[in-house]
Order: C-alpha cells, then structure tokens, then sequence
C-alpha cells in the first residue's frame, strides 16, 4: 500500500495510481477542467482501486443531472466491490446516500470520516460542497472549526482549508474572518478559485462593488485551465456592475463572460447548474431595471425544456422557470410542474425538499411571469424563511427575494412589500436603499404617511 500526499493510506498497489490520486485530488480541489483526463489516467493505472471509484461517482454526482446517477451508482458499485479499509467502505457509503437523494446523510459519513482522519481532504471538501447546495451553511462552518486545528501550512491543501474557512464564515456573516482567510489563501496561491470565490461573496456583501470589480479583474488572468467556476466568478463581476448601473458592461460580461455559448468550456457543459443560475438570475435582475436582454432568454428556455422531470437541484428549478416564463412558454412550464409534483411524491429527502419549498417557489416564478401578482405572493410568502434550505448562497437566493419583492410592488401589496424589505435588510448588511434591485421600492415605503 502506499499513502497520499497528507500521508493517508491508499489501498492501491500501484505508485503511479497513487500519484494519480493525488493529481485527481488536486485537481477537484483546484477547479480543472481536464478531470476526465486525469480519472482516465487514474483508473487506467489501478482499476481495482476503491477511493478512485468512489471519486469517479462523486464527480458524477457533483453534475446534479438525473442522467448521470446510472454511471454514480455503477462507480459506487465498482467502490463497493474495491473498498478495503474501513476509510474508503465510509466513502462509498456516503456515495450512496448522495445518489439515493439524501445529501446530509452523506455529509455525515464525512463528518465521521474527519473525526479519524481529519486530513482526509477529499471527505472535507466534499462535505463543504454539499452543505453548501443543502443550504447548511452552519454545519459547513462546523466543519472548518471541526478540522482547521488539525491542519497547517506544511501538509499539501493547506489552502483549500483556508478557502472553505473564508466562504463558511462569509456564508455565516463573519466577513472579517472571511476576507483574511480567503486573502491569505490567495497570497499563498493567486490561482486559487474557491478562494477568490469567497472574498468576492464577502465584497459584494458588504457593498464594496469598486472593490470587487477590481478583485476579479486582477487574478482572472492566472484562470486558464479552470472550469466554470471562472464563470461565476464573472457573474460576481456582472453584479458589481448591476448594482452601479452600468448594464452595457453587465450584458457584455454576459455574452463574452459567463454565458459565452461560443467557448468551448460552454460547449462541455452548456446546461451546468451553475451557469444556468448565473444566467437567468442575471437577465432576471435586468429584467426588473426594463433593460432589452434581446433573445438571450431563448436557449435557455429551450434547455429548460429539455430538462423537464430533472430535479437533482432544487435551486435550479425556479431558474430554469424563469426562462420558460420570460418566453411565454406555459405548455413547458406546467410540464415542467407536472415533472417537479411526480418527482415530489418520492420520500427522499430531496423529494420532499422539492414539494415543500422549490415547487410553491417555482409556481410562483411562473405566476410572476405570467402577470398573476398576488398569486406570486401567495406562493411564495410561507417558504420565504426557509428558501435558503434549497442551497444557494445569500447572493444568489437574493434573485427569489426580489421576484417576491416585484410580485408583491406589482400586486400593490404594501404590506408583503416592507415584509420582504425588513427579510432582506435582517440577511444584508447593506440596507435596501442602498442596493439597486430594493432601493425605489424602499423609498417608496419610506415616503408613505405613518
């Protein structure tokens, strides 16, 4: 057996598939794009080892496509045929949690992984990722308190550590500790996504757009060879634009940015969860300040269609609804309902995530759309303290806050107006009139006789 470069033990027999974990590894932890490749190289030199099927399944899983949970549960079967040592039999069971529909089960076959290895980096991160996407993120910061004093800066993803611990804390509101661990991980190592990711979340929670233009602008150059985590990187930029009103450079970051249909990273991927979020939250937003977004709505809806019955993440559902909905498509749109309810009757905890919170939110994204105002409001107004379990982070569950915030401006429903606004003011700290998609309705409230 040999071990990895945090000095675990792998049960392969093979030196060359041992380095190749750890190629594999670093390139989940660093966003590449070439992680086929380098799984290829990985399998090839040992395909008996049961950590290198177990990664193989997560990678599929990480896809949220329902078309990938065949080839996840045939890697978790091969996983479970490998695995040898009690570490990699805890890998594969998590695995199949997350492919029987229940990510927080997963994430604590993790969490019981790091109690005994709390180097194991893989069980770490993995645990961030799906916390983050089950709207936990006071167990993401668990996870970093759990772990980090166990770490340092002489074992090999030292900085992936301090990147969760940046986003866990700016996720919990701690932006301080968030800011100087993402900007200490980025000193150590400028190429590091995840941890420009989170001082971007941190600068634009904390209203600091010049800032954050100025923080992506300056490390997307060393960005070659990631995947479309750059894309929302972009988005961030985009957003800083939005909120200083300056929409000609918001749609050129589109187009030529994070929803180039020309790149070929899109062309890997061109319905990845994140970009679809990206994108329709962005022409949402623009939507709402009466900006023409041309026929930029069109492949998205049709991607939409395309995807009917899908519901492996439930915070994409009402993104895709909302393409559906701008191109008045409502044969597709009540399919796309028909798909969410069938899928909803199951009794994983991801069918009931999607019935209690992303179906009444969808809805309402279709009623917004199709003018039904009150109805809108109605839908959404008993889940909005609970939006949050569908994942997604303060920034982008920001876009439903705001199609509750315009159904209930439209529906001339004051008082689920100042509701919506005193919700958003209590998870921002930059009050609503500050902020470009809240601040006419907040002065509008604040005008009116008491």
């Amino acid at each position: 057996m040999f071990k990895d470069c945090r000095g675990l033990t792998l049960t392969t027999v093979s030196e060359q598939a041992a380095a190749a974990f750890d190629h594999a590894v670093d390139g989940y932890l660093g966003y590449r794009v070439d992680m086929a490749a380098r799984m290829e190289v990985l399998l090839a030199a040992d395909p008996d080892f049961g950590l290198a099927h177990c990664l193989k399944g997560y990678l599929f899983m990480m896809s949220f496509r329902a078309d990938s949970l065949g080839a996840a549960r045939a890697a978790l079967a091969d996983a479970r045929r490998c695995a040898r040592t009690a570490r990699e039999k805890a890998h594969a069971e998590a695995l199949a949690h997350w492919a029987d529909g229940d990510p927080e089960r997963a994430a604590a076959v993790w969490d019981h992984i790091l109690r005994d290895h709390p180097h194991d980096v893989l069980a770490f991160r993995l645990a961030h990722f799906l916390n983050f996407w089950a709207g936990r993120p006071e167990a993401m910061l668990a996870s970093v308190l759990s772990v980090e004093r166990h770490w340092s800066d002489a074992l090999p993803g030292f900085g992936s550590v301090l990147a969760c611990r940046c986003f866990a804390h700016e996720e919990a509101g701690y932006y301080l500790e968030a800011e100087h661990a993402g900007r200490e991980a980025i000193r150590r190592d400028p190429t590091d996504l995840w941890a420009a990711h989170g001082v971007a979340h941190v600068l634009e929670m904390t209203g600091r757009r010049l800032e954050g233009i100025a923080w992506v602008e300056g490390l997307q150059s060393r960005w070659d060879g990631s995947n479309n985590l750059k894309h929302h990187l972009w988005w961030h930029q985009a957003m800083y634009h939005l909120e200083l009103g300056d929409f000609a450079k918001v749609l050129a970051l589109y187009d030529a940015g994070f929803r180039d249909l020309s790149s070929p990273l899109t062309g890997m991927a061109p319905d990845l969860y994140i970009d679809v979020q990206n994108a329709a939250s962005m022409l949402f937003r623009l939507g709402r300040h009466g900006v023409d977004v041309g026929e930029r709505w069109i492949e998205l809806a049709d991607k939409a269609e395309a995807r009917i019955g899908d519901c492996q993440s439930a915070f994409t559902l009402p993104h895709w609804m909302m393409a559906l909905a701008a191109t008045g498509r409502d044969a597709a749109a009540e399919a796309m309902l028909a798909g969410m309810r069938d899928f909803a009757a199951g009794e994983q905890p991801i069918a009931r995530l999607v019935r209690d919170l992303a179906l009444p939110v969808t809805e309402a994204v279709l009623a917004n759309g199709q003018g039904r105002h009150a109805r809108a409001v109605a839908l959404m107004r008993p889940v909005l303290g609970d939006m949050y379990r569908m994942g997604g982070s303060h920034a982008q569950q920001d876009v439903l806050e705001q199609v509750f915030l315009d159904s209930a401006l439209k529906a001339g429903m004051d008082g689920d107006t100042q509701m919506i606004l005193e919700h958003v003011a209590g998870r921002h700290p930059v009050p609503p009139a500050r902020r470009r998609g809240y601040a006419m309705a907040a002065g509008s409230i604040a005008a009116q006789p008491v």
